[in-house]
Order: C-alpha cells, then sequence, then structure tokens
C-alpha cells in the first residue's frame, strides 16, 4: 500500500464528494447531508499525502520544501485565481460591509486561517454564512495546517519510536474523542478546527502506512467491504442534515465509508471500484477542486444579485455556471501548474506564492482599512448600507452577555421628581432610544432605559446568568427610585415562538421535557407576563405594554442598499400587514386582557406608524432605511415611528404639571 499508482477510484471518490457539496449548497431535495463531502475529500487527502510522502522516505528522497512546493503548485494558483475574481465581483455587488468582510476572509486565507475567523462569527449552516463568498474555503485552512504540520509529525514519530504506528493511531483516537466531546460542548469548535478534524485525514494517513500484509483480503471480503464503504457514504449524505451534531461520532460514516473504499479497492477493483472509475467519475473527479472553489461564490454572488430568492432555473444556471468555472480552472490554471507548463522550479513557485500572498492579504487588509470602500456605491444605496449599524453613543446602552453590566441603565432628561418612566426590555428597547430623546427633549420628561440583548424583561429559568442578574438589577433599581412609570419592551413573539423561519430561538421551553411546545410556550409567556405586571402595579406605577413593530423576513439595509445597487426600485418593500397580525395575534391578545382588566396598564404600538391602509409594512423612507436588519428599528426607523409614544409622553408631561401645582 506504499505505492502510488494512480487510482481511478479515488478521482471517482473526488466526484462523489464534490458532488454532495454542491447539490447540498444549491438546496438541492434529498442531498441534506450533502456537507460530508468535505470529510470523503478529508480522508483522500491524508492517505495521498501520507502515501507521497511515506514513499518518498523509503527511498530517502524526502525533503520538506520539495513536499510544500508541491502543495502550493497543487493548491494556490487555482485559490488564488478565485479569490481575486471573488474581490473583483465583490466590487460591483458587495455593500461596504460585505466587501470590508470579503476582504477579512482573504486576508485570513492566505495566511492559511479562514477556519478561524468563520468559527467567531456565523455557525456554517446559519443564514448569514450565505452571504460569505469565502466560507468554503476554511476546509481549505484545515487541509493547508495539515501539511505544514504532519510532515514534521510523521518524521519525528517515524525517526525516533518503534513502535511509531500505533503512536500515530494514539493520536487519531484522541482527536476524534475530542471531535466528540467537542461537538457536545463548542460545536462551532468541532465543525472548524483541525484538532477535532485531524482524524480524519489521519485515518487516510494509516491506511498508507500500514504495511500491505497486514491488508490482505479475498476477493469477496473486498467486494463486500467496498459496497459497504459506498453504502456508509451515501447513507451520510441522504440522511444527515444541518441539525445533526457534526462531526464526531456522525462523521464516522463518511469517514469509515471511504477507509473500506480506498482500501478494498487497493485489494482489487471491485465493481464499486469500476463505477467509480468510470470515465465520467473520473472526469468530475479531476475538476473536483477547482470546482469546490468556485461553487460556492457563484451561489453567494448569485444570491447578492438577485436579492430575491432564486427559482429553479436561477439555480440551475448558477450550477452550470460554477461547472463551467471549475472546469475552466482546471483547464487553465491547475493543469499547467502541476504539470509545470507555468513556474516548473521549486523556487520559482514558492517566490511567485510568496508574492501572491502578500499582494492579496494586503488587498485584503485593505478593504478593512479603506471601510469596504463605500465610495463604490451610490448615495442612495451607501445610505441604506449604513442603517446596518447603530450610533456607538446607543450600542453603549445596550448590555450584553459579552459585557459586564456596569452600564445596565443609560438616563435621558433630568434625573429628578416622582415623575420618571423606565423603559426596560430587551435590545427592542435600546433601539427606541433616538425616539425617548426626542421625547424627552419635546416634553421635558425625565426617561431611564434598560436593555439587554436577548433578555424578555422577566426572569426565566432557561435565560443566562447574564440576563437573570440584569432583571434582577433592574428590579432592584425599581424598588430603590421613584419611578411613576414602567414600559415593557421586547421582541416578545422571539421567545414564544422563536425567529420566524422556525422555533429557533424560542426559549419558553416546557420545563418538564426541556422541548419546544408551542401551547406550553404561549401558557408561560402569559403567565409570566401578567405575574410581572401585577408585582410592578402593586408598587403604584402605571405599565405600558409596547407591541413589536413587524418582523420582516429580509436583512432591510441588505436588501435596499442591493436594490439600490441594481436600480431596482425600494419604495414598496415590506412585509404584509396580514402576516404581521397573524404571528402577534395571542401576544396581542394577552396585551388587550392584562389593560381591559387594569385601567393603570397601557397599550402602545408602534406598527400603525409603519403599516398603511393598503395592507403593508414599510421598511424606508425618504431614502432612508427603518431597520437596522430584520427587527431592529433603525435611528431613522425610531424617530419615524416616535409618535406612538406621544401617550406616554403627554401622561408624563401631565403628571409634572399636576404634581407642581
Amino acid at each position: 500500500m506504499t505505492t502510488l499508482a494512480y487510482r481511478r477510484d479515488i478521482d471517482g471518490l473526488r466526484a462523489i464528494a464534490v458532488i454532495a457539496v454542491v447539490l447540498f449548497h444549491f438546496g438541492v431535495p434529498g442531498f441534506t447531508g450533502g456537507f460530508v463531502g468535505v470529510d470523503i475529500f478529508f480522508v483522500i487527502s491524508g492517505y495521498l499525502i501520507t502515501s507521497i510522502i511515506w514513499r518518498e522516505r523509503l527511498a530517502q528522497r524526502f525533503s520538506f520544501v520539495d513536499f510544500w512546493a508541491r502543495r502550493a503548485r497543487r493548491i494556490l494558483p487555482a485559490l488564488f485565481v478565485m479569490m481575486l475574481g471573488a474581490l473583483v465581483a465583490g466590487w460591483f455587488l458587495l455593500a461596504p460591509k460585505d466587501y470590508d468582510e470579503l476582504g477579512r476572509s482573504v486576508h485570513y486565507q492566505v495566511v492559511f486561517t479562514s477556519n478561524l475567523l468563520f468559527m467567531r462569527q456565523d455557525g456554517y449552516f446559519d443564514v448569514a454564512s450565505d452571504l460569505k463568498p469565502l466560507l468554503h474555503t476554511w476546509s481549505l485552512s484545515v487541509e493547508e495546517q495539515f501539511y505544514i504540520i504532519f510532515p514534521l509529525l510523521l518524521t519525528l514519530l517515524s525517526s525516533r519510536l518503534k513502535h511509531w504506528r500505533m503512536a500515530l493511531f494514539t493520536l487519531l483516537l484522541a482527536s476524534f474523542a475530542l471531535s466528540v466531546w467537542a461537538v457536545a460542548h463548542y460545536p462551532e469548535k468541532a465543525f472548524y478546527l483541525l484538532p477535532m478534524r485531524a482524524w480524519e485525514l489521519l485515518a487516510g494517513s494509516m491506511l498508507a502506512v500500514v504495511p500491505a500484509r497486514d491488508w490482505r483480503a479475498s476477493p469477496a471480503l473486498a467486494q463486500a467491504v467496498s459496497l459497504a464503504g459506498l453504502g456508509l457514504i451515501l447513507l451520510a449524505i441522504f440522511a444527515y442534515d444541518p441539525s445533526t451534531p457534526f462531526p464526531g461520532a456522525a462523521a464516522l460514516l463518511p469517514v469509515v465509508g471511504v477507509v473500506c473504499l480506498i482500501w478494498a479497492n487497493g485489494q482489487q477493483l471491485t465493481l464499486t471500484g469500476k463505477l467509480l472509475g468510470s470515465r465520467l467519475m473520473v472526469g468530475v473527479g479531476l475538476i473536483s477542486y477547482s470546482w469546490y472553489l468556485w461553487h460556492w461564490p457563484v451561489f453567494v454572488f448569485g444570491n447578492y444579485a438577485s436579492v430575491d430568492d432564486l427559482g429553479p432555473w436561477q439555480l440551475g444556471g448558477l450550477f452550470l455556471l460554477s461547472l463551467l468555472l471549475g472546469y475552466a480552472s482546471w483547464r487553465f490554471i491547475e493543469a499547467p501548474f502541476r504539470e509545470r507548463r507555468l513556474l516548473a522550479g521549486r523556487r520559482q513557485i514558492l517566490a511567485a506564492a510568496g508574492i501572491a500572498i502578500l499582494g492579496l492579504g494586503l488587498i485584503g487588509k485593505s478593504l478593512g482599512w479603506a471601510d469596504g470602500v463605500p465610495w463604490r456605491l451610490s448615495p442612495n444605496a451607501l445610505q441604506f448600507a449604513q442603517a446596518r449599524t447603530w450610533s456607538p453613543e446607543l450600542m453603549a446602552c445596550l448590555s450584553d452577555d459579552k459585557k459586564n453590566n456596569h452600564r445596565e441603565l443609560c438616563r435621558f432628561g433630568p434625573q429628578f421628581g416622582a415623575t420618571r418612566a423606565l423603559v426596560w426590555g430587551d435590545s427592542h428597547a435600546s433601539a427606541l432610544i433616538p425616539a425617548l430623546e426626542d421625547g424627552v427633549s419635546t416634553y421635558g420628561a425625565s426617561v431611564t432605559q434598560a436593555g439587554y440583548s436577548g433578555c424578555v424583561p422577566f426572569s426565566r429559568q432557561e435565560s443566562t446568568p447574564g440576563c437573570v442578574k440584569f432583571n434582577q438589577r433592574v428590579t432592584q433599581v425599581l424598588s430603590q427610585e421613584a419611578f411613576s412609570d414602567v414600559v415593557l419592551v421586547a421582541r416578545w413573539s422571539l421567545y414564544v415562538y422563536g425567529e420566524r423561519s422556525g422555533d429557533t430561538g424560542a426559549s419558553l421551553l416546557d420545563p418538564t421535557t426541556g422541548k419546544y411546545d408551542r401551547a406550553v410556550a404561549e401558557q408561560r409567556f402569559s403567565e409570566a407576563l401578567r405575574a410581572l405586571v401585577q408585582q410592578v402595579r402593586a408598587s403604584g406605577r402605571r405599565v405600558w405594554l409596547v407591541k413589536e413593530v413587524p418582523l420582516q423576513d429580509f436583512s432591510v439595509p441588505y436588501r435596499l442598499s442591493r436594490l439600490a445597487m441594481l436600480g431596482r426600485p425600494t419604495d414598496r418593500e415590506g412585509l404584509p400587514l396580514e402576516d404581521h397580525l397573524k404571528r402577534q395575534a395571542y401576544i396581542s391578545s394577552v396585551f388587550e386582557q392584562i389593560a381591559a382588566a387594569d385601567p393603570g396598564v397601557k397599550l402602545l404600538d408602534p406598527a400603525p406608524r409603519l403599516c398603511n391602509a393598503t395592507g403593508w409594512c414599510r421598511v424606508e423612507f425618504g431614502g432612508r432605511a427603518l431597520y437596522t436588519d430584520d427587527n431592529h428599528l433603525s435611528d431613522v426607523g425610531a424617530r419615524y415611528v416616535e409618535a406612538f409614544l406621544e401617550p406616554l409622553f403627554l401622561s408624563l408631561r401631565h403628571q409634572t404639571e399636576a404634581s407642581s401645582l
């Protein structure tokens, strides 16, 4: 097994891997576990790389420099051209923040660490990740890190230890155990980091270094193992989905499947091996690397440019485009470099790689220095894009799990007298700060704002420790200070129902099962809110319940800026009022029941300011975005709806005037 004769079946395995990944990313039904194609690549890579190293070490002609030069020749030219293409496409398509993020991705990837960058951001399967053109390079970073470390490790072990193969196998087991543990405790690290992925590459490595005499099998056994290996791979591709805890133990199916196929067809060419070695499969396998490089940026930029969801024909067109680009990359970039028709010497390829790394790294870094080059955009598109972020002053008034909670309260207006309002809630309470500031200035009122991200203003068993402490602190402030009114603001439906796309994020779970149940969540919400209102009312304070703003189906700044960049109209974007009312029906009924039972409870609703008689809820006004994302009001949006707070401020002013008589 130490020889490295060309194996057509391995190219066929590459074909299965890339087809699975591409069809998964393009959302083709059935391929819900296509992400395991990356694991197939890992095992193949471990096998081939170790075979090369070990064969050359046995022949006493292994050179680290030659090895890394070959890796550079194999991987970097096509990768760098793809990244350059993404930068060019991004210049014309991406909003400043996204172009800045693309630059960061390039900067990290040229030093083989993009997996570290993406680990700290949104999860691989999150919707936000669909707007990252270089997300797929995380797997290349893992492989490149392995290529740097493994030759040194293999040389050290094989030259110093008699039973070095057992040591290598022990490292495999340790990495697998770490992966299983991390999936349960640190899933993002388990997915992205080399220590938790190394066992997959080492599984291929073990195939390459175990003596051939230890692997002999009968033809019947080889046929059975080969067929079983293919079955394990297909089972993972069709049975897994993004909810599968991965990699961990679940990765055993594709990894063991690939090991079985490589081993069995190393014994003899099986029927499965003949299928994998067919002309079509080998052809796809040959271009698999370049196709993998191009398919994801094509999909991301296609989504970005379309603005609306892509239809089947559009997806089919993008699929074909990615395949053509992959073929062109293989034909005109990969093959000439691998066949040494370009930069034939190792010094030449390493020097060119170094120059390209410096150049692309500098370009990527400069995009951050230039804030994503905002002057590329028209004034209108730029104005929409800039609505994505709140002002630093507003952010300073929002606590979250990453802050030390030293500033839970922000005070506006004169902080004395008995007529003062406390605005208490999650980030939606903080989003109202521009409107609160205007109200304080206009009516001479006094307002204290307390907002904690993702924290509904009543204590919950499932809350983060920071949220629980925050609510306890606000309750303590209420008992110590003279507030006349308490305004409760939150994205209520998030805690009851989760995100609009499903129950992800719902935190009012069934305490008996620890799982989500809509009826239980609604009941818990009603009971908790009624108890909180009762508690506040018992202290003699008025309560104002603020209903949610309409939740949109898209990130508003993204969509509006992209529409403006494409020259398309923006003034008819928004959510149908019927959808908003349907989602809020139960919550609104609870609010209305509480208010009807107690004249000291009042309702405030920003939706009428955003939703008109024609039945839709707008997201822009006068060329400005009213939201920072799909649910938070922007500074402009808060001021656009601020009139809905007029009853509160009029009440505060009347109380102030009455107390001064």
